[in-house]
């Protein structure tokens, strides 16, 4: 008897490392081997530093910007919210991981009894039992490795959670800077046609002078009462989008952000490092938080492929128990009360009409769903980088476009406004003038925060460091 307790414990524990599971092969060929080059893309070095290294209280040189940082991820619901699934995530896979080991259960009972006895005396019978026990319930002998798969794939969902906290986190600084850097951008816009409108009041108040004595039409008023009502739309259009970006840096803060941490309105938006390293190889793609994300849910499903196989193999279970049985409460402990019982018990599905071969296929099918998943979010990744180095490649031509343009407009102004005044062009063309200046410092800050964006952009697509 002893021989078989042993062959059958050594037989069920050379099983136990038996694994169903597919391996682990990291699909490939999805995106090319090194980032864009070329063309529209700059020239970066490849042994430049990596882009992780980089934390974002290095990135951001603001103080005030950074303060804004620190208080969003502090406070920020989705960021609580991926808190939570973390936690939600690893309780779940702590459950699955305690189906490995048997559950022990201790037992106690007290049965006391009174009847009458068939003898014709009709006794008074008591009777009193006692009884204390441990032992294991149906406890499932892995042979096949269906339950440390099933765990296995609990743990690669929990690392997930743990990876889509981390991609939240990154966006989350990303986006408090890019909403940051447009609050900045209005209020400079704000000022510009502020100034614009003063300067169109002047030229209006002008023309109606001008045009009380006889000297200029009627139709010099309007086009000047125009240019000036235009630039009054704008002040008020852009006090509107001044009061919706700070309503939107709160939600993102998750609190209200204090007006000494708002950014002062500024010409050259340099809130983040004028430059920044990159690797040129693709690979640098492969530590973003959402492929990281995606590479654990596709081990979550070679997993659960190999517990969908092993069910379709025996289950052995086992149920044991062992205690002590007395009359008295004083004799549990006497070696003769002593009580104990093995059940093992082997289950073989036969006929289950396809249900266990479809389960097999279904995880499967998920697997390809996982694969392709993956594979996404690397040509996502992929193209997010390269759209924010075709930017970085041109924008400081456009910048310096911009600046010479918007400094030849408003020379131009001034001249055609001197002309003007000295009555050698009409005042048509000191007003259109005018409007080119007035649009050309428009465009000069548009292409100031795109390119601050862009930076922002760039250092999130290739997973800028947390630190």
């Amino acid at each position: 008897m002893r021989w078989a307790v042993f062959v059958m414990l050594a037989g069920t524990t050379m099983l136990a490392g038996c694994n169903l599971a597919p391996a682990h092969v990291r699909p490939v060929g999805a995106i090319p081997a090194s980032l864009p080059q070329g063309g529209p893309y700059e020239a970066l070095s490849s042994d430049a530093a990596d882009i992780s290294t980089i934390g974002w209280r290095d990135f951001f040189v603001d103080a005030k910007l950074r303060d804004v940082i620190s208080i969003g991820l502090e406070n920020n619901r989705d960021l609580r919210v991926a808190a939570a699934n973390i936690l939600q995530a690893r309780a779940l896979y702590r459950v699955q991981r305690a189906d490995q080991l048997p559950t022990i259960n201790a037992s106690g009972a007290h049965e006391s009894s009174r009847t009458l006895s068939a003898t014709p005396s009709a006794d008074v019978i008591r009777t009193e039992e006692f009884s204390l026990g441990v032992g294991i319930s149906a406890f499932e002998l892995d042979l096949f490795g269906r339950v440390r798969n099933l765990s296995r794939a609990a743990f690669e969902e929990y690392l997930a959670s743990q990876e889509a906290r981390r991609s939240v986190r990154i966006s989350l600084v990303a986006e408090i800077a890019s909403t940051y850097l447009s609050l900045a951008a209005d209020q400079d816009l704000l000022d510009i046609a502020r100034d614009t409108m003063e300067s169109f009041r002047v030229s209006l108040d002008l023309t109606r002078a001008q045009f009380r004595i006889g000297v200029i039409s009627e139709l010099d008023v309007r086009q000047a009462e125009t240019a000036f009502q235009g630039a009054r739309n704008d002040v008020a259009s852009l006090t509107t989008q001044i009061a919706q970006d700070r309503n939107a840096l709160d939600l993102l803060a998750g609190t209200p952000v204090g007006p000494e941490l708002l950014p002062a309105p500024q010409d050259d938006h340099s809130l983040v490092l004028t430059e920044l390293p990159a690797n040129l190889s693709s690979t640098v793609l492969l530590q973003r938080p959402d492929v990281v994300q995606a590479e654990h849910l596709l081990l979550a499903q070679d997993a659960n492929i190999g517990a969908a196989r092993a069910a379709m193999f025996p289950t052995l279970s086992l149920t044991a128990a062992f205690g002590a049985l007395s009359g008295g409460l004083s004799g549990l402990f006497d070696s003769r009360a002593r009580t104990w019982n093995v059940t093992p018990s082997l289950a073989l599905p036969l006929f289950d009409f396809g249900r266990l071969r479809a389960n097999v296929r279904y995880s499967e099918a998920s697997r390809d769903a996982a694969v392709a998943t993956y594979e996404k979010t690397l040509q996502t990744a992929f193209r997010e980088v390269a759209d924010a180095l075709a930017l970085r490649g041109t924008i400081n031509e456009q910048l310096d476009a911009r600046e010479r343009g918007a400094a030849s407009a408003a020379m131009a102004a001034h001249l055609s406004d001197a002309r003007y005044r000295a009555g050698v062009d009409s005042f048509l063309i000191s007003l259109d003038s005018q409007r080119t200046a007035y649009a050309a410092r428009q465009g000069l800050n548009s292409v100031r925060l795109l390119r601050a964006q862009n930076l922002v952009q760039l250092y999130r697509s290739l997973g800028g460091g947390l630190d």
